[in-house]
């Protein structure tokens, strides 16, 4: 219904998304719970899901637009690209912008790290005249690597935790498997750039190769704002957010200490956890209070966009259009986009409602029930099921958190720890790796990857769902080779 409904009959991509969200809730049906007040028909079930999604990245996306339309303005974006060539060369522009990606997708979500480094990705076209596609590419490569691979992110976080994983260990072990499978990735944006060259707005570059056609001027230096005060918009919220991730994770480490048990809390029940503990007299816990708030994405962001506004009004004499009709115009555009990617979201969690997750666990279970399984389990084959699962349920389902947790809680009840012949922190890359393969129209990282940059449903399909499968597939590769040659059992 997705496919046929956007590429075949060009229907609007949020209504084809909430049909189908809501034929696959009819067609689960019901809850019936024991209590009445619990009772979930099928639409509420989208509305929830929709306005979970919403809630969730509506505030974020938002302020992304504002910040990204007044780097633009104010020159902020093209005076950070200067620097990028000044330092790197013009060539070297999309390995800067996979770098950019790599590093600040460990502690930040992917979703921010995207929203942050488009503009950028904007103005270097605008300065090249080129490599559009290529510079969304490396930047999608770069943060989808870590942000499936490398803790801090919730994902590797939890299955790390699940499988008692050292967080030292993971972390390393992560940047050693996800740096190559991110280079991969650019490759093939690089290989794709030369045969579907795109402009921003999804239109057909005219572009033929290196050097057919000299690159605009851009904007010139002189007048722009400083590197600094560019840069803060983009510093700002990844000092805070960063900040709040270390804070987290050194508590609960702290806490894990204290009991063991604590390796299993998450979401709120780590951050009460944590309060407490600063109540009864942790630093940590004390100092996780106000960096709990700081580095909040929805406020961080606040922060960064009211950083950018302010730039832009320093700029306002320089300006044909006025500030509030620039930030009216980047709301405007921001809505659609938390439209589409909620209703995306509703799509994704009515296709977990009707139990694909828990079917494909079911099924990959029986294939290795019996007298044989354990010696199968104990070896590298076991690395393999765990892609496997982890893809298949991506595929079905569209989340990467949701489908590490289901098959983390999958393997780690089929196996014996006992038993591995490699350490386990192979198990969570290869979790994480596959929960990259099968990247499509249920993953609301899809739709902001498309809306945000500007790109169409099918041209996002041609690029955004083969660069994460190769990013997916080379990280399994690698984790296999290495665990074959580096067990560290």
């Amino acid at each position: 219904m997705v496919l046929g409904g956007i590429v075949l009959l060009r229907v609007n991509a949020f209504l084809a998304l909430l049909t189908a969200a809501l034929v696959v809730s009819f067609l689960v049906g019901a809850d019936v719970p024991e209590s009445a007040a619990a009772l979930t028909d099928p639409v509420v079930r989208v509305v929830d899901a929709f306005g979970a999604t919403a809630g969730a990245i509506g505030i974020v996306i938002a302020l992304a637009a504002v910040i990204g339309e007044a780097m633009m303005r104010s020159g902020a974006a093209d005076r950070i690209v200067l620097a990028f060539l000044a330092v790197l060369g013009e060539r070297r522009g999309a390995t800067a912008m996979m770098s950019s990606g790599f590093v600040l997708s460990v502690p930040v979500f992917f979703d921010t790290a995207f929203y942050l480094l488009v503009p950028l990705a904007r103005s270097l076209y605008k300065r090249t005249g080129r490599h559009y596609l290529k510079y969304l590419v490396a930047i999608a490569a770069g943060g989808v690597a870590t942000h499936a691979i490398v803790p801090p992110t919730p994902g590797p976080l939890f299955v790390a935790n699940v499988f008692d994983v050292n967080l030292g260990a993971m972390i390393v072990l992560g940047a050693v498997i996800a740096l190559p499978a991110a280079i991969a990735g650019l490759g093939y944006g690089v290989y794709l750039d030369k045969r579907m060259p795109l402009k921003p707005g999804g239109e057909a570059s005219l572009e033929s190769g290196e050097g057919d056609e000299a690159p605009p001027a851009g904007v010139k230096e002189k007048g722009l704002p400083g590197l600094a005060l560019s840069l803060l918009p983009i510093v700002l919220p990844i000092v805070l957010i960063t900040g709040n991730a270390v804070v987290k994770t050194l508590a609960h480490q702290e806490l894990i200490a204290a009991d063991a048990e604590a390796r299993l809390l998450r979401g709120d029940e780590l951050n009460l956890a944590i309060l407490q503990a600063g109540e009864a007299g942790s630093g940590l816990g004390a100092a996780f209070r106000w960096t709990n708030v700081l580095g909040n994405p929805n406020l961080a962001l606040f922060f960064s966009a009211v950083l950018a506004t302010a730039t832009l009004w320093r700029r306002r004499r320089d300006l044909d259009v006025p500030i509030p009709q620039i930030v009216e115009t980047a709301l405007m555009s921001g809505g659609i986009i938390i439209l589409i990617t909620a209703a995306g979201g509703a799509f994704g969690a009515t296709l977990r409602a009707a139990g694909l997750g828990d079917a494909i666990r079911r099924l990959a279970e029986s294939q290795v029930a019996g007298g044989g399984a354990p010696a199968l389990l104990s070896g590298l084959p076991l690395l393999g099921l765990a892609f496997a699962v982890a893809s298949l349920i991506k595929f079905a389902q569209g989340s990467s958190t949701t489908a590490m947790i289901v098959t983390s809680g999958m393997i780690v009840a089929m196996i014996d720890p006992a038993k591995l012949t490699f350490h386990a922190a192979y198990l969570v890359a290869a979790i994480g790796a596959g929960s990259l393969v099968g990247s499509w129209m249920n993953d609301s990282g899809f739709w902001i990857y498309a809306k945000m940059g500007g790109l169409t449903e099918v041209q996002t399909l041609k690029s955004w769902t083969p660069a994460l499968a190769i990013v997916g597939t080379v990280a399994f590769i690698l984790t296999v080779i290495l665990a074959g040659l580096v067990p560290l059992a």
